[in-house]
């Protein structure tokens, strides 16, 4: 516990082929393999993406080109929910109790979005209790984040480029066309560079957890049914995987890469350990586990995964306990964005 996370050397360019070409193969459905074998990841290079993205300031940028990787899909080829379609929690069918879900509430407006929908889109731009959201998960990360889509007095609603940088969701903002790191919210390239999102607190829990919770809740639903294989998961074996999908970067040392980790004010807890304690207690911070949550990321169909376990994060004001804002994801994530940051675990 407290240790300072370190990391190993990076493998070799061939062993990283190597790698990915394994991954592709292991992680991906058999229409993606064939998609991934044909558009190969190469890194971003501003004078070939010109063309696709006529309206992005590329003299205008917070990191290397060279980070930023192609994953395969075009703009939007993993296609973002504009318009949300929901069911009350009594309507909803074909979603397990320990299914995977988003959840967020504003103004008595609570919502769910399953990852067996968010896995297949990744971004629902969405208005909850009158607030502009985008709601977002990263596969490769398994990174959940809901982000205010007002920033500078404009509403702002984004896309997928297609791009990834740490193995991490690179969006764009429509306005702008802007790139931004979803991982941190932040802009990357273009005119938005430097800006954040404001993230809002939010909640990976089981759907039986948010049904409790949220009687009255809300529930998305795909507006096409038979647009993806919604409820299989197209990554099986991801997050038991010994490295992550396109990533060069270092790993932690004295954790697995792809170990769940919970990050609270650029601290992280390993879900391991918090499985081993149930709850850490810090002044006015509360963090708990409890059981009852299937991964995402495990098996071909999401409602079997194993039991990753549930974690709330919570802040008290007076003598009220109010969810704060936190971020689920990898250990070798947050290496990638705090090298230097605590990241307490097993021994």
């Amino acid at each position: 516990m407290g240790k300072s996370i370190s990391h190993q050397p990076a493998a070799s360019g061939s062993d990283r082929q190597s790698e990915r070409a394994f991954a592709m193969n292991r992680l991906l459905s058999p229409v993606l393999i064939v998609f991934f074998c044909l558009t190969l990841p190469v890194h971003a290079d501003p004078r070939q993406w010109q063309d696709e993205w006529p309206r992005t300031d590329f003299s205008r940028t917070s990191v290397q080109y060279s980070e930023i990787l192609s994953g395969g899909p075009p703009k939007d080829g993993i296609p973002p929910i504009d318009h949300p379609e929901f069911r009350m929690v009594g309507e909803v069918t074909g979603l397990a109790d320990g299914e995977p879900v988003i959840t967020f509430e504003h103004n008595g407006d609570a919502r769910a979005y399953p990852l067996q929908v968010m896995i297949w889109h990744e971004i629902v731009n969405d208005v909850v209790g009158g607030k502009p959201v985008t709601v977002t998960y990263c596969p490769l990360c398994n990174s959940g984040i809901v982000f205010d889509r007002n920033l500078d007095g404009s509403v702002l609603d984004f896309g997928t480029t297609g791009k990834l940088r740490n193995s991490d969701l690179v969006m764009y903002d429509r306005q702008t066309e802007s790139w931004w790191q979803q991982f941190l919210g932040e802009g990357i390239v273009g005119q938005m560079t430097g800006k954040r999102l404001a993230m809002l607190p939010s909640r990976f829990e089981s759907y039986a957890r948010f049904r409790d919770r949220f009687p009255d809740g809300r529930v998305l639903v795909p507006a096409n049914p038979e647009l993806r294989d919604y409820g299989a998961n197209p990554y099986a074996g991801y997050d038991t995987s010994h490295r992550p999908f396109l990533y060069d970067g270092d790993l932690p040392k004295g954790i697995a890469p792809l170990k769940r980790v919970v990050i609270v004010d650029g601290e992280a807890w390993s879900l391991d350990l918090l499985r081993e304690v149930r709850q850490v207690r810090r002044d006015d911070l509360l963090i708990r586990w409890e059981p009852g949550q299937n991964s995402a990321l495990d098996t071909t169909q999401i409602a079997k995964g194993r039991d990753v376990g549930n974690v709330s994060v919570q802040r008290r004001t007076g003598d009220v306990w109010q969810d704060a804002v936190h971020d689920l994801t990898f250990a070798f994530v947050f290496r990638a964005f705090h090298p230097q940051a605590v990241l307490n675990h097993l021994p």
